[in-house]
Parts: structure tokens; C-alpha cells; sequence
């Protein structure tokens, strides 16, 4: 996905769902009772945090380059 060209707002939802996609996921991750189950949770909530972390990055760059 190429977040050049998203605005600030954009972004801000995207992180806003990515939140709650992580509070979701963590809630799930409770309920697991399996191995593979547990497997499966960590590496989701681990690429939602990656994505998290890159558009809070990038809403950091737009902010600077309009400041």
C-alpha cells in the first residue's frame, strides 16, 4: 500500500481502525485455547503494529514538511 499520497486526515482514520483492529485482536488472542491459535494472533497484532508504526511515522513527516 503507498501512503504518498494520503492526507494527514487520512491517515488519522487509518490509524484510528488500525487501533481498534489491535484492540480486537488482543481481545481474540484472550479467548485462544491453542498453540497455532496463539501462532496466528501474535503475527497478526505484530503486522498491525508494523503498519501502526509506518503511518504514525509518515503522519509525522506530512506534519513537519506543512510546519
Amino acid at each position: 500500500m503507498s501512503d504518498i499520497l494520503l492526507t494527514i486526515p487520512e491517515i488519522d482514520q487509518r490509524i484510528a481502525a488500525i487501533r481498534e483492529n489491535l484492540r480486537e485482536l488482543i481481545e481474540q488472542a484472550a479467548a485462544y485455547s491453542g498453540a497455532a491459535d496463539e501462532e496466528l494472533a501474535s503475527e497478526r497484532i505484530a503486522e498491525q503494529e508494523e503498519e501502526l508504526e509506518r503511518l504514525l511515522k509518515r503522519r509525522e513527516e506530512l506534519s513537519q514538511q506543512k510546519s
